[in-house]
């Protein structure tokens, strides 16, 4: 998360994440953590009311638990702009019935792999989906961002302004997939090109 709790980031769906961190290390990237599993739940109401406005409510664990809130994003340029509240969570399991016990009710559960490297300020996630492999930059401004995503060589005209989890309501769809969560066990025997995600490439 960005400095003074507003996120700002880029998303770019890859071909080939092992050329991006080749080149990451060409550049002298710092390594700031090492690839780790995270598990998401996301929460809502009965009837969806925060993403029917934009806003997440998610609880994480990779090596700790941390509990987010996230305001409607604001789209300009392919990046996403929005407030972002998030803190550290002494217990995942109790975080997760405190909600429960509020009437929030899990939305969706998904996984990915991420590494995270820092290149000049910016913050570089490396993101393995189960649906497929994605570049997160993250930094103050899109001017930054940009001059991020051109260093290593990601085409700008492809940044995707959407959610993981969007996504995956695009994959399930366009495969008529009966799926319900975004794992890589669900995934497993599934093929999902770049076509079903509606996205292209930035590494062509």
């Amino acid at each position: 998360m960005a400095a003074g709790g507003h996120e700002t980031e880029a998303k770019f769906y890859v071909r080939d994440l092992d050329r991006i961190k080749l080149h990451l290390v060409e550049l002298e990237a710092h390594l700031t953590a090492e690839r780790v599993l995270e598990t998401n739940l996301r929460f809502d109401l009965p009837g969806s009311p925060l993403r029917a406005e934009g806003r997440v409510l998610r609880l994480r664990r990779d090596t700790e638990a941390r509990l987010t809130y996230k305001s409607a994003s604001d789209n300009e340029q392919g990046v996403l702009s929005r407030e972002e509240i998030e803190f550290v969570v002494e217990d995942f399991e109790k975080a997760k019935q405190f909600l429960e016990a509020l009437g929030y009710q899990k939305l969706v559960y998904y996984e990915k792999y991420r590494t995270t490297y820092e290149l000049d300020g910016m913050l570089i996630m490396l993101d393995e989906l189960p649906y497929g492999n994605f570049v997160e930059i993250e930094g103050e401004t899109i001017e930054s961002i940009q001059l991020t995503a051109d260093k290593l060589n990601l085409d700008w005209g492809t940044a995707i302004a959407t959610s993981y989890t969007a996504l995956f309501e695009r994959a399930r769809n366009n495969l008529k997939l009966s799926i319900q969560d975004l794992s890589f066990a669900e995934f497993a025997n599934v093929r999902v090109d770049a076509a079903y995600l509606g996205v292209q490439a930035a590494d062509v």
